[in-house]
């Protein structure tokens, strides 16, 4: 079996996400032939089939989909290995958090890690849990930041920080079981918590799911039900009036922050997670450093 250059992974990798030749010659700025040239030469040295036509597109056959994933693993731990070896006051840092963590909880301590340490490359994405984790697994993010991560991921928790979950209206006076409930979309930590939540609570109420975090939030505020979200998220809200905590049976919920990476960080990383859990460099936002499991 010959070799399969990184260059050739990454075109099939943009095949398979884009699921078009055509877009994904686009997107790498080459031309279509060299897309499919690539495409070729990777199965004749796998000596199988990954891609077939399915309609004006292509879709990835079995042995596609797993080498797809050997390959997201295997660059990610390429571009992973460049950053190791440069000095952590002068890498790269990739860090990946949920909408309210990118909002509320790590905008701080970026912004004061980045005046101390500003040849570090800074990079942030707002993704959803499940994403998050899987893209920290291929080893395309550098350090996560979200709830709890999947038992089987192979994660490590680095450290964490308390905060709680409440319900909370444009009212008081909210009756869980008839008031319409606001979720987040798939994927997202805090749905699946709501979800549980009405399920102990044995009701049935509408649902309205909304695509953003800031979407719930004012959707909230205009009255057209009730969420359960992250405290550090609503704080001036609540100050302001404009939201009300709503006294709701097994809440409020205790949903620590999580700062979590693979198994081995780089260096930039943690220098990061350092700077973090230092209540001298962050104040209030400081995380703590994890302890077990």
């Amino acid at each position: 079996m010959g070799r399969v250059s990184a260059g050739r992974m990454e075109t099939f990798l943009a095949v398979a996400r884009l699921g078009s030749i055509r877009r994904a010659a686009a997107q790498l700025h080459v031309t279509e032939a060299a897309v499919s040239a690539a495409v070729a030469h990777v199965e004749k040295q796998l000596g199988a089939k990954l891609i077939t036509r399915s309609g004006r597109g292509i879709a990835l056959t079995e042995a596609g989909r797993v080498y797809a994933e050997y390959c997201r693993g295997i660059l990610g731990l390429m571009k992973e290995a460049h950053a190791a070896v440069r000095q952590a006051e002068a890498g790269r840092l990739r860090i990946g958090v949920v909408a309210t963590a990118g909002e509320s909880v790590v905008l701080r301590p970026l912004a004061s890690f980045r005046h101390r340490y500003p040849e570090v490359e800074l990079s942030l994405s707002i993704q959803p849990r499940d994403v998050l984790f899987l893209e920290l697994q291929h080893h395309e993010t550098d350090l996560v930041i979200a709830g709890r991560p999947p038992h089987a991921a192979n994660l490590v928790i680095q450290a964490r920080r308390p905060s709680t979950l409440v319900v909370v209206g444009a009212g008081d006076t909210h009756d869980p079981r008839h008031t319409t409930w606001l979720l987040r979309g798939n994927g997202s930590g805090t749905r699946e918590a709501t979800l549980a939540l009405i399920d102990r609570l044995q009701i049935d109420p509408p649902t309205l799911t909304l695509g953003s975090h800031g979407a719930v939030i004012a959707a909230a505020r205009e009255g057209l039900g009730i969420t359960l979200i992250h405290s550090d998220a609503v704080g001036e809200h609540l100050e302001s009036g404009a939201l009300h905590t709503i006294d709701v049976p097994g809440t409020p919920l205790d949903r620590a922050w999580h700062a979590v990476t693979t198994a081995a960080p780089t260096p930039a990383t943690r220098l990061f997670l350092a700077h973090l859990i230092d209540p001298l460099e962050t104040g209030t936002d400081a995380f703590h450093a994890a302890i077990g499991p």
